[in-house]
Parts: C-alpha cells; structure tokens; sequence
C-alpha cells in the first residue's frame, strides 16, 4: 500500500496539520470527480432546459472548442 504524507505548519500560530493518504483513497477521489465531471457534460449537452444547453454550447465556443 502507497502512503502519501505531507505536513503543512504555520509558524506565527505554531500549529501543525498533518494528511495521510493511500492511493486507494486518491484513486477514488479522481473516480468521484470523473463521474461528477461526465455528469455535468451529459446533463449540460442533452439538457432540455434551452438555457443550460445554450450557456454550455455559448462556453464550449469561447473556448475555442468545436462542438458541430
């Protein structure tokens, strides 16, 4: 098991803050925000509310991104 540690201390308030994280902990982190991330191009893309869909496409444009 991979173990990533990191310590963070604030020197005028002499307090420390101490993670530890296991790679099964990053890896289903990065799965939750694949899945909220898909969710949101899923729910933007085929939105029936004209608005949503609009704001997406409108984004999607300024951004240089091809969308049709």
């Amino acid at each position: 098991m991979s173990i990533i540690s990191s310590t963070a201390s604030n020197t005028d308030k002499k307090s420390t803050i101490s993670t530890t994280t296991t790679l099964s902990q990053r890896l289903t982190a990065a799965f939750c925000a694949s899945i909220l991330g898909a969710s949101l191009v899923y729910f933007a893309g085929f939105s029936h509310i004209e608005a949503v869909h609009n704001a997406a496409h409108d984004t999607r444009h300024s951004a240089a991104f091809p969308c049709h």
